[in-house]
């Protein structure tokens, strides 16, 4: 998600209410409502400003809201702490407010401080935390876990969540490294066409010219190396494992394979990216309705459904909003993006439960009913079970990424285009493990489509070793151009602009082996195996705990809304052409769409999409039905 930095403001609305939501800026310009909420802010920002790393920021996030959590239930008489368990009574209401807002903000400050002290902005970081400690006029350095001063109570709930963090699995030690991961694929050098593949149903690391991460943030290696590869092994909140300790928690079964199980699906879920990206181009002419009266509601693992016939809370039909479709997957693409300046998916659905509970259209009512909670309360529970829930799933996505090492798109799409096309054995370039030919989208370029054809503009090019490369290389060196017939292009967005804030690419005819997907050229693919997604697994369970939290699965008012406005919002090129509305009647349709939003990105296919979401609906009703057992145990 593209959102403000600290002290700027995200303004999203739920139906006809404007809801800004609060940052927690220093300047004191944006109050935030609880203490929990201050430190929710500042864990964000942390994240923001640092290498995204999904697992490892959902783990902060757990440990940062369980210490928030067992600091606040040190003072009420019915809730049971996770990792702590005592209890301090006699307190009139006025000390108990004020002992919790010191014991959170201590035990929240120690967390953030060590899981933070490795950041790739460690120094910013951790100035703001003391910055924060300052405003609210409490000491860090008093630092005593002996006795019962609010103080002391933090420290020794803080001191809990490290030394569980310290022997959870994650190795926050080391940086979260794995030494045990090797690739079985040789790196792909992004700029030079084609690519060379052991096994092209494993993952393959990318080799960049300059690297970026996905917020900005450059890299000193330009060759990927997998992340969260020993998530498997990390301590989970409610999952548990079915197989062997090597087995993801929830095993979703191998993916479709190219020669073997599923070749078919694999060879038609590479042409639906492709087909995706062709869509591209806002100039097409081809628009969508995408209000929810026109999509979303889909059954869990599809996309089939068909919208809502109408708004549940105003009663009314949820007017159409018509939209260029090249704009929408562009949109769309970028708003789920996670970078630059974002969160990752825990974090961002961290944000949207923030904007939630500050719509002024939610009751604070846990489940729905019985009595009204205070601020400090519900977001202490509410992160509590929320970040419960994407922290398992990551450690049930990334088992499975490890497990099953799947393969991402640019690699597939490369590899396939380069060995020809399946569909005919009478025509040139017929490999079992090509790309499939689809008119208009998928073809072989013939005497008669090059150099004057339809495909006029396709450059083929040899360096001095005979083997393909670009015709102008990084360096600025021109290659040996050569014929183009018997390649295998594909209609899609070649790659970012020269300027992207003015020019757009838009969509052309580029040789299958040259193909990337809509991503900054600095980032291009994440660091890890491609299935399951992790935005899907991430979002759906995070939608779980927020219907149930809230007892309705629809956002306040029955509708959430993103508006990116013309010209402003896209980083990737030019762009939107039009003011493009993102809605969302429950938070499902959000997660989908999040899901979704990888395809149109080019960077999973369907089946990491589908098989994250089932998982993630498992996970966070676990996590939910679990987290619920400590505030009010039997």
């Amino acid at each position: 998600m593209l959102v403000p930095g600290r002290g700027m403001r995200l303004v999203i609305l739920f139906g006809l209410t404007l809801v800004t939501a609060s940052c927690g800026s220093h300047d004191g310009s944006s109050a935030p409502s609880s203490i929990a909420r201050v430190w929710d802010e500042e864990i964000l920002a942390a994240i923001r400003i640092d290498v995204p790393h999904p697992p490892a920021h959902a783990r902060n996030l757990f440990h940062l809201s369980v210490a928030m959590y067992d600091a606040w239930a040190v003072y009420d008489p019915v809730a049971t702490g996770y990792l702590t368990r005592e209890k301090i009574a006699g307190l009139s209401e006025e000390e108990i407010g004020a002992a919790r807002r010191a014991a959170i903000t201590y035990a929240a400050y120690r967390v953030l401080v060590d899981h933070y002290a490795l950041s790739a902005n460690a120094p910013t970081s951790r100035a703001a935390f003391d910055a924060r400690m300052a405003e609210l006029g409490l000491d860090p350095t008093v630092t005593t876990d002996v006795g019962n001063s609010a103080a002391a109570v933090g420290n020794r709930v803080a001191a809990a969540v490290l030394a569980y963090g310290a022997t959870d699995g994650s190795n926050q030690a080391g940086h979260y490294r794995d030494p045990t991961y090797q690739p079985v694929n040789p790196p792909l050098p992004v700029a030079i066409p084609g690519t060379v593949m052991n096994d092209p149903n494993r993952w393959q690391p990318l080799a960049l010219d300059v690297f970026f991460t996905q917020n900005g943030i450059p890299q000193p290696m330009s060759v990927q190396t997998f992340l969260g590869s020993q998530w498997n092994g990390v301590t989970p909140f409610a999952l548990v494992r079915a197989g062997g300790n090597d087995q993801p928690y929830l095993d979703p079964g191998a993916p479709p394979l190219l020669g073997g199980v599923g070749d078919g699906d694999f060879k038609s879920s590479a042409l639906e990216l492709i087909r995706r990206s062709s869509q591209l181009d806002p100039t097409s002419r081809v628009v969508i309705d995408i209000s929810p009266g026109a999509i979303g509601n889909n059954p869990l693992g599809t996309n089939d459904g068909h919208g809502f016939d109408r708004n549940p809370v105003s009663g009314r039909p949820y007017p159409p909003q018509v939209v260029p479709q090249g704009d929408f997957g562009r949109v769309l693409a970028e708003f789920w993006a996670d970078g630059p300046h974002s969160e990752t998916p825990p974090g961002h659905w961290n944000v949207i439960a923030n904007q939630i509970s500050d719509s002024g259209l939610q009751t604070f009512q846990f489940r729905g009913r019985g009595r009204h909670l205070d601020r400090l309360e519900w977001d202490v529970k509410l992160y509590f079970a929320l970040n419960a829930a994407v922290h398992d799933a990551a450690v049930q996505c990334w088992g499975t990424k490890r497990r099953y090492d799947y393969v991402r798109p640019i690699s597939m799409i490369r590899f396939m285009g380069e060995r020809g096309q399946s569909s005919d054995l009478s025509l040139p370039s017929y490999d079992a493990q090509g790309l499939p030919l689809e008119a208009g989208l998928v073809e072989l370029v013939t005497d008669d489509t090059w150099p004057d054809g339809r495909h006029a503009g396709i450059e083929c090019c040899t360096n001095l070793s005979g083997a393909p490369a670009p015709c102008v290389d990084s360096q600025g060196t021109r290659g040996i151009e050569v014929s183009c017939v018997g390649e295998i292009v594909v209609r899609s967005w070649p790659g970012e602009p020269a300027d992207r804030a003015t020019q757009r690419s838009g969509v052309r005819w580029v040789r299958a082996r040259e193909w990337v997907p809509y991503q900054r050229k600095t980032f291009v693919t994440p660091a890890f195996a491609a299935y399951t997604s992790g935005h899907s697994t991430f979002s759906r369970a995070a939608a779980e705990v927020l219907a149930a939290f809230t007892d309705s699965p629809y956002f306040p008012g029955g509708l959430g809304e993103f508006v990116a406005k013309r010209d402003q919002f896209l980083t990737f090129e030019m762009g939107p052409s039009t003011d493009v509305r993102l809605q969302w009647a429950t938070y499902f349709d959000a997660a989908d769409q999040a899901g979704q939003s990888r395809l149109w990105g080019g960077i999973h296919v369907r089946s990491d999409d589908f098989g994250g979401r089932i998982a993630g609906a498992q996970i966070g009703r676990a996590a939910f039905a679990k987290a619920t057992t400590f505030f009010s145990p039997p």
